[in-house]
């Protein structure tokens, strides 16, 4: 549920922070456009397991909230292209430890991280 403001209590803007980028599948979509400009199918075929009906809805929230930017090309068929705002781009630094610490975390597990299989 979005908030349309938030209290001065600690953390509230941790809270918004987790509110736009929080979801199954929004941390891994912007993780996947850090270093590329993708299109549709391609987001799609790097996240086998989310819903095109899903994907979607992830994508027009991520864009509603300033992250991502969606171009689309008058051709046939239409092409659409998504990529990180300027904005979004300021979450690289965070999504790259995050994924230091996930690193660190499946070693520490012993669990097999997907490109090791």
């Amino acid at each position: 549920m979005r908030h349309s403001r938030y209290d001065a209590n600690p953390g509230c803007s941790v809270e918004a922070a987790l509110e736009v980028i929080g979801g199954k599948w929004k941390g891994v979509l912007i993780y996947h456009l850090l270093g590329d400009t993708l299109r549709f199918g391609e987001l799609s075929r790097r996240l086998p397991g989310v819903t095109q009906r899903m994907l979607t809805q992830q994508l027009r929230e991520l864009e509603s909230d300033g992250v991502i930017e969606r171009k689309v090309y008058a051709q046939a068929p239409p092409r659409v292209d998504y990529s990180l705002t300027e904005f979004g781009r300021t979450l690289g630094p965070l999504f790259l430890l995050m994924r230091d610490w996930g690193d660190a975390y499946l070693a520490r597990r012993d669990i097999p991280r997907a490109e090791d299989t």
